[in-house]
């Protein structure tokens, strides 16, 4: 591990010396790329070399410690390596986590897409009580949600919804969050008090710029059509809804909820592209763990990952066995030490490997 942070730190130096060179400095381009890669290796080398200083205190205090024959004095200098042994451990733990290879995704907007499973009607509405859940977390780290898609059921529930979030380490946070959430609840139509057990999916997928997924307009079909609202009311007279086929993959994207052709035509193009690279990211990890014999879970999307148990008021999630009896808080959005809570698990389960 040492030889390879001492080329970091050389590293760190050269762009250290780049960025005042003129012909970095003139182009823009180049100049932020070269910054970006300083400032990410900045973290690593000021870890590094905090390690070395505290392993050079910690040999300077052992070396007093076996010549210094004042009583006093040892037990100042056992309390002080006491501490520095501490801080190094740390230290050390912080800087193996900073090396760890680095999620592409993990600075992306998202696209959350949240869908109703088993449960009929009630799975709807707990369908609505997730997506007001994450629009609440989003609210609280001052991200954007802007809708793309959705469709209703009858009792006022989501079938379907489609929305982009925008804003800082978006795809960092919420990219555990994937998978089938259950709910345990007597639902309102319910006149025997009886609980119910119903399902929701959620997807997180890092949205894909134009350079991640190339499509060919050859492998679209586009047809438009007219709009339609729930309980079949017309959301505007025009042929504005837009439905895109991909060919090759068969995935279809339909949207609808915009006035205007052109801008339903963007926004399906923008989710047809996330669920393309989705695509292939879950194909490349199927492939890296077919190769892993110590997989930890599938990863696959079938996995139910948490419940909501409302009549204990409860939260659990299977992955990590972490439970919270602070339901409502968590629907209100309160999510950070659940998602605090898995990022350390999955980064301990990294490292590892």
């Amino acid at each position: 591990m040492f030889e390879r942070l001492e080329e970091v730190e050389q590293r760190y130096e050269m762009l250290s010396n780049l960025l005042t060179q003129p012909e970095v400095i003139n182009q823009p381009l180049e100049l932020q790329k070269v910054a970006k890669e300083y400032a990410e290796l900045g973290k690593v080398v000021d870890l590094y070399r905090k390690l070395k200083k505290l392993d050079a205190e910690i040999k300077e205090n052992r070396q007093l410690l076996e010549g210094d024959e004042d009583e006093e004095m040892k037990e100042m200098i056992k309390e002080d390596l006491r501490r520095l042994t501490e801080e190094k451990e740390k230290t050390e733990k912080d800087l193996r986590l900073a090396i760890l290879p680095k999620d592409p995704n993990d600075e992306k907007n998202i696209l959350l897409e949240i869908r109703a499973g088993t449960g009929g009607d009630e799975a709807g509405l707990f369908a609505s009580d997730l997506f007001r859940m994450y629009g609440k977390y989003a609210e609280k780290n001052r991200w954007h949600m802007e809708i793309m898609s959705q469709s209703y059921t009858g009792v006022g529930g989501l079938k379907e919804v489609i929305a982009l979030i925008e804003g800082k380490g978006v795809y960092s946070r919420l990219k555990y969050e994937s998978g089938v959430h259950r709910v345990q609840r007597v639902p309102v139509t319910e006149s025997q008090g009886r609980i119910h057990t119903s399902t929701v999916t959620v997807a997180i997928l890092p949205e894909a710029e134009e350079v991640d997924v190339e499509i060919d307009p050859n492998d679209l079909r586009i047809d438009i059509f007219r709009s339609s609202g729930p309980g079949g009311q017309s959301v505007n007279t025009t042929d504005s809804a837009v439905r895109i086929t991909h060919l090759p993959t068969n995935l279809v994207v339909t949207c609808q909820d915009e006035k205007s052709q052109h801008k339903n035509k963007a926004k399906a193009l923008k989710i047809l592209r996330a669920r393309l690279l989705d695509q292939a990211k879950q194909e490349k990890e199927k492939e890296i763990s077919e190769k892993r014999k110590n997989q930890v879970g599938t990863g696959e999307r079938s996995e139910r990952i948490r419940t909501y148990n409302f009549p204990q008021g409860r939260v659990t999630d299977h992955r990590i066995g972490l439970t919270l009896y602070r339901l409502n808080e968590v629907l209100d959005g309160e999510l950070d030490e659940i998602i605090d809570a898995l990022i350390t698990y999955y980064q301990a389960e990294a490292l590892k490997g």
